[in-house]
């Protein structure tokens, strides 16, 4: 029996812990802001645990304010700033060591997005530009169509941008301003407080997701939203949708499928300046383009000889450059642009159908939870269970962040990514086209007035616009035929 005591009283004493164990066992993960047991000490990092990189070791209050000499809490945050990298703090905080930056990003077309802004606005009927997106006009109570789209974008579209952390989705909040590229988040939680010089892919896809250039990089199409398209199939339990809907996995792009990540492309002088330097295909697979326009590419490129190299940031490997030698390239360079023969596939969602409902009624939404939405999702499910309490039928404004009545819901006719739809630009050049502007807005309003039904954008040829889908790939034996098939499509309409 003594024995068996003994044994019982090691087993105890070394399977406790020490108090300095105790203490390490707390302590969160390096690099995140989650609260530390209170100590003695003074300053920000004696109750959080915060890990920078070397260019941001510095004293916490240099960009979050407050005062860092006490061990008050309360004294501790007078003034703090908890968004240092949010528009409305960037100049005050980043830019005490990055003004040039700042200022140039804050009027790049990636921060203002006026051009996305002002072409859905033109299609309602838009007379004017608006030189970025906060200067959408707020409408409680739209009389045109002008209005309800402006809603529209202010509490559905513009979640993607530096004025929101993102949608509630894990793989999609993020971070305000500078923050939102250049420091990782998942779940809506800063992982790391060590700043991201060159953003990676996941921060890319926080806003490029879904049916948008970016995801398709990654083969990845979203599924329709009625219940029957749910995978793997369930009617009753969640599942995990980082992205908040379900995708096909299609093919993707071939630069991706060699290491390459959207900054090897898309480097800062053409997302963080005032002018958006574009990129193209030649600009790389063009020898003679290359070479002139070297210096002034935002990719590293080496060359041994006449083999020239992209050094990727995705994989740190040397990706050898191969330029365009089929003669397909010289017959057709100055008729269609390149993903007319190269991309595999194509986004084309018709039919985009919103509908701002202010009626707090839910059943006819029942199979169509998955909205793509987070708060819509969120208000459907709960209130379609009758034993939960009721979230106020409303929805945020996605800029300044106010609520007001109504659910913007989202439908489609059809959803499809076979067929590569073909069309001509301005400059009258072949190009792939998409829906985009396939829009047809309503509303009905809590008296269950229909004040707007169906209201079609007015933007000509089906809403198609040229975009550049990222699914490249080898042209493969069809390519001529795509393109022959297009202009004698044109012949027979004018015959």
């Amino acid at each position: 029996m003594q024995h068996i005591l003994l044994t019982s009283f090691l087993i105890l004493l070394f399977c406790s812990c020490s108090p300095e164990q105790e203490q390490k066992d707390t302590e969160t993960a390096p690099g995140s802001l989650e609260k530390l047991p209170v100590t003695q000490e003074k300053g920000c990092r004696a109750c959080h645990s915060m890990t920078p990189d070397p260019a941001h070791n510095f004293n916490c209050i240099i960009c979050h304010n407050g005062d860092g000499d006490t061990k008050d809490k309360e004294v501790a945050h007078d003034g703090l700033i908890k968004l240092p990298s949010h528009p409305a703090n960037m100049r005050i905080t980043c830019g005490k060591c990055h003004p040039k930056m700042v200022e140039s990003t804050e009027h790049s077309l990636h921060f203002t997005l006026k051009n996305k802004t002002n072409l859905v606005r033109a299609v309602f009927g838009a007379k004017n530009e608006l030189s970025s997106l906060v200067d959408i006009p707020i409408t409680e109570s739209p009389e045109t169509p002008l209005e309800l789209a402006d809603d529209l974008l202010r509490r559905r579209c513009l979640r993607c941008h530096p004025y929101t952390s993102g949608d509630r989705y894990p793989a999609i909040a993020r971070g305000t301003g500078c923050a939102g590229c250049h420091l990782e988040f998942y779940e809506g939680k800063l992982v790391s407080h060590s700043f991201l010089k060159t953003p990676g892919d996941t921060q890319c896809l926080q806003c490029h997701y879904g049916n948008w250039v970016g995801y398709d990089y990654y083969g990845r199409y979203e599924h329709d939203m009625n219940d029957e398209y749910r995978t793997p199939y369930t009617t009753q339990n969640d599942y995990f949708r980082p992205f908040g809907v379900e995708f096909h996995q299609l093919s993707p792009d071939i630069h991706q499928k060699k290491g390459l990540v959207c900054v090897d492309c898309h480097g800062g002088n053409e997302l963080m300046s005032k002018q958006g330097t574009k990129i193209n295909c030649s600009g790389c697979h063009d020898k003679d383009t290359l070479i002139s326009n070297r210096s002034g590419l935002d990719v590293s490129i080496e060359n041994e000889g006449d083999h020239y190299f992209l050094l990727s940031t995705g994989d740190n490997k040397k990706h050898e450059i191969p330029f365009m030698k089929h003669p397909a390239h010289f017959e057709f360079e100055n008729i269609a642009n390149c993903q007319v023969c190269h991309a595999q596939w194509a986004f084309g969602d018709t039919g985009t159908h919103l509908l701002r409902s202010d009626l707090d009624e839910y059943d006819d939404f029942a199979r169509l939870t998955i909205q793509g939405s987070f708060e819509v999702e969120k208000i459907l499910k709960n209130n379609l269970d009758f034993d939960a309490d009721t979230i106020f039928h409303s929805m945020t404004d996605k800029i300044s962040g106010e609520s007001r009545p109504g659910l913007w819901y989202k439908g489609y006719v059809t959803r499809r990514w076979e067929n590569v739809t073909i069309g001509r630009d301005q400059s009258d050049r072949l190009q792939v086209m998409r829906p985009l502007l396939d829009l047809h807005l309503s509303w009905i309003d809590e008296d269950e007035v229909v004040r707007f039904d169906s209201i079609q954008a007015s933007s000509g040829n089906n809403g198609l616009r040229p975009y550049v889908p990222h699914t490249t790939g080898k042209a493969g034996l069809f390519y001529r035929e795509r393109i022959e098939s297009f202009l004698q499509s044109e012949k027979t309409v004018v015959q």
